[in-house]
């Protein structure tokens, strides 16, 4: 800043932006500031925001009229799995697909290009796109006899492959099922060729691992896309030192237009490093939580529940943690400064996990621990999240993803505290919002209209789907910005736009606060600034 020397005192001459942004739409997500028309940039962070900041204008400033475009603070997601999503994108996505033909018509055409004895991979089947019963290997054998095959279902949670990969991995029926997993088996116990959570490394641990270029690779391709679709940050939920390597790569090279909050992926050699150097906190990588994984998914019967799943009375799912295990690596976390995120789906998960988390934290705590989905939790456990400070990481498109079948999974009791983002709201619980991609898509404006709508993109169910969970424009807004940066401890530094804060920030083609609803998913995202650097789009 200059200072002039005046009668009376010193005059403090305004500081000039590098870039101004006016004629604007502005949300800024400030309850003390929620709307304004113009903001300015310096250095990466926001110096002004209001009605005109025409006084930061310099000869050197970059002036953007926006013609009354929408702002809004760069999005960010909660919950992601960048490196899958880089490999989706790199080999083939099976989300639409709605016939096991149709998946073995993919695999034998990729079969094709590849030589004898390559692995073919893939992510995203899903049975419920055909009747709902899993399939088994025999069109995958037929397929690509020659080659094996492994295709991850839709959650993550459960893999589908052929016969050659079920013997290259040795898998017979007297293999048993390894703890916290399940080998799928026919009316004589022969495997199917469907592997449910911690059976699924039986196979998945013969594919050979990728080169750290691959890895570099699939981040840049997941990140420019996350860009394109309006993240500035994401939460990415199991990394391995592998790709911390890659993004910290990726840095060097300024080729990263996103702010990563990173999740080591489980207990092991990368979790004990850690807890020797403690956190890394930085402006576009940081690693200060722990990942753990306390079940599977509902969508392939392996979330763990207290009573059997309606649809399948001789099981109630996976429960792959014990607490006492949840209890010791959180006491570990908190001695160190990190916090645990414990991927829970069913209600018996989401218990044990705030049982353990309880018992380290006790009340009134700012640890900040989450629990990753939180999808089906018994009623009485809601006030757990409140007592301990855990905050509901939840991805609000599961919601209108899973309302095909959840019902006749869980029942009409279990279904009160499903996909319960209002319940949480209104005892106070923090919620920050997400996608799971490539679980879901991962365009956030798919998300946004997931939460207040609580309907597929065609506008089914009319009302929604348990329409009193619906959540407001601006409480859908909060989540996916201040939500985030809070399950991140960056509510200071993020989230928002008001002074101080990094000037991440988003030009909407639409204003996505006032459009009709079933015009949300159609947002598009003109431009994205990270750190008032454009990442994606031009003036």
């Amino acid at each position: 800043m200059l200072f002039f020397g005046v009668a009376g005192g010193l005059f403090v001459a305004p500081e000039l932006a590098e870039l101004v942004i006016i004629n604007a739409n502005i949300y800024t997500v400030n309850p003390q500031q929620p709307k304004a028309r113009a903001l300015a940039v310096r250095g990466g962070k926001i110096i002004a925001v209001g009605d005109s900041v025409a006084q930061h204008v310099g000869p050197e400033t970059r002036v953007v009229d926006l013609g009354g475009a929408t702002v809004i603070p760069g999005l960010i997601d909660s919950h992601v799995h960048i490196a899958n999503f880089g490999f989706m994108v790199e080999t083939f996505d099976l989300r639409s697909v709605n016939s096991v033909a149709e998946v073995a018509a993919i695999v034998a055409r990729r079969a094709g290009g590849l030589t004898a004895g390559s692995w073919v991979q893939g992510r995203a089947w899903d049975q419920t796109n055909w009747g709902g019963e899993f399939p088994d290997h025999t069109a995958l054998t037929k397929a690509a006899p020659e080659h094996p095959v492994y295709l991850t279902r839709v959650d993550g949670h459960a893999a589908w492959v052929n016969k050659r990969a079920l013997v290259l991995a040795g898998i017979t029926k007297a293999t048993p099922d390894p703890m916290g997993g399940r080998i799928i088996r026919d009316a004589q116990g022969e495997p199917t060729g469907i592997l449910i959570d911690r059976a699924q490394g039986l196979v998945g641990s013969k594919i050979p691992e990728p080169t750290d270029e691959q890895v570099r690779q699939r981040l840049r391709a997941a990140a420019v896309e996350c860009a394109r679709l309006g993240m500035t940050s994401v939460h990415d939920a199991g990394v391995s030192a592998q790709v911390i390597r890659a993004y910290k790569q990726l840095i060097a090279e300024k080729m990263l237009p996103v702010r990563v909050n990173a999740m080591i992926g489980g207990e092991g050699a990368l979790w004990r490093q850690y807890l020797q150097s403690g956190p890394e906190i930085g402006d576009y990588l940081t690693v200060r939580t722990i990942k753990l994984v306390a079940d599977g998914a509902m969508g392939s019967r392996g979330a763990a529940f207290w009573q059997p799943y309606s649809d399948d009375p001789s099981n109630s799912g996976l429960l792959i943690l014990k607490q006492e295990t949840i209890e010791r690596v959180s006491r570990e976390a908190v001695a160190k400064g990190f916090q645990v995120a414990t991927h829970a789906i069913g209600d018996r998960a989401n218990r044990v996990a705030l049982d353990a988390y309880g018992v380290v934290l006790g009340e009134n705590n700012d640890k900040r621990f989450r629990i990753e989905h939180a999808q089906a939790v018994s009623l009485p456990d809601f006030e757990k999240f409140r007592r301990f400070g855990v905050i509901a990481s939840m991805q609000t498109s599961h919601a209108t993803s899973d309302m095909r079948w959840a019902a006749k999974r869980m029942g009409p009791d279990r279904l009160m505290g499903a996909y319960a983002w209002r319940r949480f709201l209104n005892i106070g619980v923090k919620f920050a919002n997400g996608s799971d991609f490539p679980v879901e898509e991962p365009n956030p404006f798919y998300g946004f209209f997931a939460a207040v709508a609580r309907q597929d993109q065609k506008g089914f169910p009319a009302g929604g789907w348990i329409p009193e969970q619906k959540l407001s424009r601006a409480e859908t807004l909060h989540s996916f910005t201040l939500g985030g940066a809070y399950a991140a401890f960056e509510e200071r530094g993020k989230g928002s736009l008001e002074v101080g804060k990094v000037a991440d920030f988003l030009v909407l083609a639409s204003d996505v606060m006032t459009i009709p609803e079933m015009e949300i998913p159609k947002v598009r995202v003109r431009m994205t600034f990270l750190g008032g650097q454009t990442v994606y789009g031009v003036q």
